[in-house]
């Protein structure tokens, strides 16, 4: 069903708490929906949102606002195989253009070339014959998720079916639709290491496509969606992640399998108090398969509490303060940069001082964004209504909920100047102003 609006509220759209209106509103809750909507006919610019969670409005929409209430969790196929699934034929089997390029990709194919109308998607999804070669046998569950659905709804669902591969993204705010196009990422998971095929309402070619993760573009916070060329054009439908029940835990992130063997200390189950003793010493390995997991009592619903709590300590709650999460991508520096940095921060506190870090290939360095503002005394600074996050300097808050854009805006080039001043790094924001 489609329902439209006209100077719509979109306070409770945007986590940042901004008392914006677009001018027209529309929402939908089928794919079907879609096809009834004459683009070309709609106020511009035309905003698709995905719950706002990395959105600063500047100002009152002057266009169109879209928003997705596709809301649907479905396993389409759970196969044991070796080598991979073919499934619907890609863009790259179909055609020869670059995708990066804008280039067709494929059509989704449905009841009689189309869509299905309900919001069941067993027969559109992934669906194929299992093609045999010499890699490994893996277990992969293909979960279809609406893009309406609220992401950390589908993180929650998959950790209580015992599925892996999202627990670490637990408690990020949006919803599935936009998860795809920001590549959202937390606690060394990016979105696109679990997306299989993205979905989407091509706009101008009025047909409904998908991408395989391949095609996607995606890079960090990045990806062929946000592109100039192509913004805009494709409207995420749905998403289809390759999920396993074969344990796959990542904890090697930050102080992440701390926080996990404290947690276990505190159980009462054996299994969690021996598993705590494996992580704090740090030289026995994880569980690899289920069996093993079993027995220490590792599961994605534990690592999805401990992450819930390492964010609830961490951020403010949208509800309670305003903010889009983290405002600035943590910069990518040479190794030769990253050195002179460490020296003179060894300077300043000691030479046992220990930047923190994440070596990349390539000799790159990442360094947290958090450290530098914090290192530039940021930390629990206010500017007006806004401010620097007082438990951690990454976030930007819209402080008294009052806050107006300009203020927001002001204290984040102030910050990226002085960290350009005294690391010669140049910070960019996740956060797009619109």
């Amino acid at each position: 069903m489609l329902t439209t609006s006209y100077y719509h509220d979109l306070t409770k759209l945007n986590t940042f708490g901004m008392k914006v209106k677009a001018r027209c509103f529309i929402e939908y809750d089928s794919v079907a929906d879609l096809i009834d909507i004459e683009f070309e006919e709609l106020a511009r610019p035309v905003l698709h949102i995905g719950g706002g969670s990395n959105l600063l409005f500047t100002d009152d929409f002057k266009g169109t606002v879209l928003h997705s209430k596709i809301n649907f969790i479905e396993i389409l196929d759970e196969c044991s195989l070796t080598g991979r699934i073919s499934a619907v034929p890609s863009a790259s089997a179909k055609c020869s253009q670059n995708i990066e390029a804008a280039a067709a990709p494929v059509k989704a194919e449905g009841v009689d070339g189309m869509p299905p109308r309900g919001l069941s998607q067993s027969d559109w999804g992934v669906k194929g014959e299992i093609v045999e070669d010499d890699a490994p046998t893996e277990t992969k569950t293909f979960v279809s998720v609406g893009a309406g659905v609220v992401f950390d709804d589908f993180c929650e669902w998959a950790a209580k079916e015992g599925l892996w591969g999202v627990e670490n993204l637990s408690y990020i705010p949006g919803e599935v639709g936009a998860s795809a196009v920001q590549n959202i990422g937390a606690y060394g998971v990016e979105v696109k290491d679990v997306i299989h095929k993205v979905y989407c309402y091509d706009t101008v070619e009025e047909e409904f496509v998908h991408f395989d993760v391949e095609e996607c573009g995606y890079g960090y916070r990045d990806s062929i969606f946000k592109r100039p060329e192509v913004k805009g054009r494709y409207i995420v439908t749905h998403v289809v992640f390759a999920l396993s029940r074969a344990p796959q835990p990542k904890l090697e992130y930050g102080h992440l399998k701390d926080a996990v063997a404290e947690v276990a200390s505190s159980s009462s189950d054996p299994r969690l108090r021996k598993l705590r003793h494996s992580l704090a010493g740090g030289s026995t390995s994880l569980p690899s398969d289920a069996a093993s997991a079993g027995e220490a009592g590792l599961t994605p619903e534990m690592i999805r509490k401990v992450i819930i709590k390492i964010r609830k300590e961490k951020l403010p709650e949208p509800s309670v303060k305003g903010s889009a999460g983290s405002f600035f991508k943590n910069p990518v520096v040479p190794m030769e940069q990253f050195l002179k940095i460490e020296a003179a921060a060894k300077a300043e506190h000691g030479s046992d001082y220990k930047v923190p870090h994440y070596d990349l290939p390539d000799g790159m360095v990442k360094i947290p964004a958090a450290w530098m503002i914090e290192q530039c005394g940021w930390k629990g600074k206010r500017s007006g209504g806004a401010a620097v996050w007082d438990k951690q300097p990454l976030v930007i808050v819209n402080h008294t909920g009052e806050a107006y854009p300009e203020e927001i805006i002001g204290l984040e080039k102030r910050i990226i100047a002085s960290v350009r001043t005294r690391f010669g790094v140049e910070l960019h924001p996740e956060v797009e102003h619109v």
